[in-house]
């Protein structure tokens, strides 16, 4: 799912900017270390080991601009590593897939189930160095990977000297108990954490980071090249300001409420229908409709009617995996908070 983009905070964000520019010495704005200004390395290290339980030195983190971008660099260092397979999970981005094979890297799929991807299958993976996860919620089936297979993908990960490459997308945003912490937190020097600014408060800022494992620095470093090309040193020093503020905090915990508020509608609203199962909601932006057996397509069909841009399930699947329920992906912190009664009165008439 997509953030609120009418939430996102201008005035705070302005008055970050200002205090930014105001105390930024000369040298910030020149073209900048490729792991990105320490300022917000800096920052980013205390939030993250506070917020997600990440081991997060400065020196381990690269800032990068968004996960595509930071993919990007793993998979040239892997391919450079002579990997030749990155496992995935059997339902997610297609483009996160297409990254990995642009780069010559093959995608064998882990099946999924209730508790996470399988992860104790990875040791029948042939030719994987490493296997891309999303552990604290699965996308986009919604599922907490269990810790048993948290720890045998790190087991794996030890045994094979292979990474995990975990994407926390959507980790601050967690409603109905305490936060999952972060993968990373169980072995730092077998799994990559990558997180971005764009849930918590908007894609178009183009901020991303990368935790690295102390061997891995240098090589990603290197493939971002000798200076920072892609992330704009004031968008960079202001959000060290924002976190440091106090003010990113208290906008993750107001958009919080107000995706949980949705949320809990949405669920309402369908409550009364047999047919109907809302799961995957226990964190995120998003929730997965399951829908009787062979209406899918007629129901994306009748939400364009609508008005409505919804996925189906069958669009995230991988091509090797099993076909899994008629579904819809239904991302509910898009809509502004004008529009969103209607377009949860929309969803429910496009429904069967």
């Amino acid at each position: 799912g997509s953030p609120d983009l009418a939430g996102f905070p201008r005035a705070q964000w302005l008055t970050a900017a200002r205090r930014a520019l105001t105390d930024a010495p000369h040298e910030a704005f020149g073209y900048g270390d490729p792991g990105g200004l320490a300022q917000l390395r800096t920052v980013l290290a205390d939030y993250l080991a506070r917020a997600r339980g990440v081991y997060a030195a400065p020196e381990r983190i690269v800032v990068c601009s968004g996960f595509v971008h930071g993919l990007t660099l793993l998979a040239t260092v892997l391919r450079a590593r002579r990997v030749r397979a990155v496992a995935v999970e059997s339902y997610g981005l297609r483009q996160h897939r297409k990254v990995l094979t642009d780069a010559g890297l093959r995608t064998p799929a882990l099946p999924l189930d209730g508790y996470g991807t399988r992860t104790g299958e990875l040791a029948g993976v042939r030719g994987a160095g490493a296997v891309l996860l999303t552990p604290a919620h699965q996308f986009p089936t919604g599922v907490a990977l269990h810790p048993d297979r948290r720890a045998a993908a790190v087991d794996w990960a030890r045994a094979t000297d292979g990474l995990i490459l975990e994407d926390d997308y959507d980790g601050e945003f967690r409603y109905d108990r305490q936060p999952v912490g972060a993968l990373q937190g169980l072995d730092p020097e077998r799994v990559v954490y990558l997180g971005t600014a764009s849930k918590s408060l908007a894609p178009g800022l183009r901020l991303g980071w990368m935790v690295l494992p102390e061997g891995l620095v240098a090589e990603v470093t290197a493939a971002k090249g000798e200076v920072d090309w892609a992330s704009s040193a004031l968008d960079q020093l202001t959000l060290a300001e924002f976190i440091a503020s106090g003010a990113y905090d208290r906008h993750v915990r107001s958009m919080r409420l107000r995706y949980r508020r949705r949320r809990d509608q949405l669920v309402e609203a369908l409550a009364g229908r047999p047919d109907i199962r809302v799961t995957g909601i226990a964190a995120g932006l998003h929730a997965v409709v399951e829908l009787p057996a062979g209406t899918e397509r007629s129901v994306i069909e009748a939400a364009a009617w609508q008005g409505l841009a919804v996925s189906g399930l069958a669009r995230f699947r991988h091509g090797t995996a099993e076909p899994g329920p008629d579904a819809l992906v239904v991302g509910y912190g898009t809509p502004p908070v004008s529009a969103w009664a209607g377009a949860l009165d929309a969803l429910c008439r496009a429904l069967p």
